[in-house]
């Protein structure tokens, strides 16, 4: 029963897919951005943003996606538990209007957010790159609107967990880390 590179990469992987599935679905904040609701912190803001004024997917999967963030700040916070339509109806309610070309502008961050939420999902099958890809367009999209000035002062920032985030969504990605395991192997 020798060492084997690919057994760890496996175990690593998969307990890093769930802490990163867990990281997005639970909601915790990674960045601060302005979006359609006034400020957006998680993927799955920016996202349920865009879902509720396309409304390409039935409402039920919207409620799905943000009851997770609730009961978590229900736990954390102490905060009222809502039911799943008082929180779709919340999300509605504080919707501002926004042209295309807003969206357009923003581009990088809601297509990073559709690509980490989905790269939760699909992460807990093994394929672990597409959260990497949305957590660096969401990265990008947010630093290029804080030195363009688009976007100054307190309006957007990144969380230090994102960072933690980052280094989690690349311990997914099975083939580098056994690449990374077989650097560091013991002779």
């Amino acid at each position: 029963m020798g060492f084997s590179s690919k057994r760890w990469a496996g175990r690593v992987a998969t307990v890093a897919s769930c802490v990163y599935f867990f990281i997005i679905i639970v909601q915790v904040p990674l960045f601060r951005f302005p979006c359609r609701i006034g400020t957006c912190e998680t993927p799955i803001d920016v996202m349920t943003c865009q879902l509720i004024v396309s409304k390409i997917f039935p409402e039920i999967v919207v409620k799905a996606l943000l009851y997770p963030g609730a009961i978590k700040r229900y736990l954390m916070e102490g905060a009222a538990i809502l039911t799943p339509n008082q929180l779709l109806n919340s999300y509605k309610f504080n919707m501002r209007k926004a042209s295309v070309t807003t969206d357009i502008k923003q581009l990088e961050v809601i297509a990073g957010s559709y690509l980490c939420v989905m790269g939760a999902f699909l992460g807990l099958v093994g394929r672990g790159r597409m959260s990497v890809f949305g957590l660096t367009l969401i990265l990008c999209g947010i630093v290029k609107a804080i030195f363009t000035g688009r976007h100054c002062g307190k309006s957007a920032c990144i969380y230090p967990e994102m960072m933690i985030t980052m280094v989690v969504a690349f311990f997914c990605m099975r083939r580098d880390v056994r690449k990374l395991i077989k650097c560091y192997k013991p002779d």
